[in-house]
């Protein structure tokens, strides 16, 4: 057995999924099925149980695959401390955000990360919030960065910074002419708002909620660019995240308002598998955003 083996069948078993086990590790799906029938020849005992429709392993499946994990956390931390002794700062880093961080908060950080570090390849996904969980927990991703961050026992999720919610609108809109704005000023005024299942959305969602005003959308998208595009054009009024129209606002092409008496903060995190062994130049990441990783935490 090869290591290789073992990555490609922990993949399989996290995944439930013999397509996506063959693109995390860059090979065909009857690839992986090959593997996971030569560990079976090895082994000389059934790990899939291929009477069920879905995926399911037996039980010396599930024991190969606990051992599996041992296994590779071991190697990986082998590799981890090896890199350490030498001093080498180099690899890949593979990062899993939604367009809002990535666009707007990331690039200062990651600039400064590959100004520091050359040796560092550094791949960024844009994907939805739900889907970057989905990333951290198949290992398709080394770091995930999100907004409204939610628990979970197989992911770690450190504090990253926090940002706020403002109301935009075009420069001629009537709310534009005060300093700030209520929440209440939103009753009766065409509300563009963010797709129900984001994060964002539903905090927006919940200050409605809280001020009791029934505000019934008149567009709804996926991302912050294009939400901002259309209130541009006057179709309507957002609140968004404050830093995602730093430079809307700087240039004029919308106005951006406080809530008076009121900050509604957006908790932004990185995420990480808990459990997951993090190389020197995963751990150089984590201090370029600036925060602390205990060894605990590594172990």
């Amino acid at each position: 057995m090869q290591i290789e083996n073992f990555k490609i069948f922990a993949d399989l078993v996290e995944t439930k999924s013999f397509s996506k086990s063959a693109k995390l590790n860059g090979i065909t799906q009857s690839a992986v099925s090959q593997q996971a029938r030569a560990m079976e020849r090895h082994f000389k005992t059934l790990m899939v149980d291929r009477s069920q429709k879905q995926f399911q392993l037996t039980s010396e499946g599930q024991r190969v695959y606990e051992s599996a994990k041992e296994i590779l956390h071991t190697y990986d931390k082998l590799l981890s401390e090896l890199q350490e002794m030498k001093k080498v700062i180099s690899g890949t880093i593979r990062i899993a955000t939604i367009y809002s961080i990535g666009l707007h908060e990331l690039p200062p950080y990651i600039k400064k990360f590959l100004h520091d570090f050359p040796s560092v390849n550094v791949r960024v996904e844009y994907r939805r919030s739900n889907l970057v969980y989905e990333d951290i927990l198949h290992n398709a991703v080394d770091f995930g960065l999100i907004a409204f961050p939610v628990k979970h026992r197989q992911i770690e999720a450190l504090p990253f910074r926090d940002d706020h919610l403002v109301l935009i609108t075009h420069p001629q809109h009537p709310l534009a002419k005060k300093p700030d704005a209520h929440v209440a000023d939103l009753a009766g005024q065409r509300f563009i708002c963010f797709d129900p299942d984001i994060p964002t959305r539903k905090a927006i969602d919940q200050i409605f909620r809280e001020h009791k005003l029934e505000i019934e959308p008149v567009m709804e998208f996926d991302n912050i660019e294009t939400v901002k595009r259309a209130v541009e054009i006057d179709h309507g009024v957002a609140i968004v995240p404050q830093a995602t129209v730093a430079q809307e606002e700087k240039q004029g092409t919308l106005s951006v308002m406080r809530f008076k008496g009121r900050e509604f903060a957006r908790p932004l995190a990185i995420l990480h598998r808990k459990g997951r062994v993090l190389t020197p130049a995963m751990k150089k990441f984590i201090e370029i955003l600036g925060m602390d990783l205990p060894e605990a935490r590594n172990a």
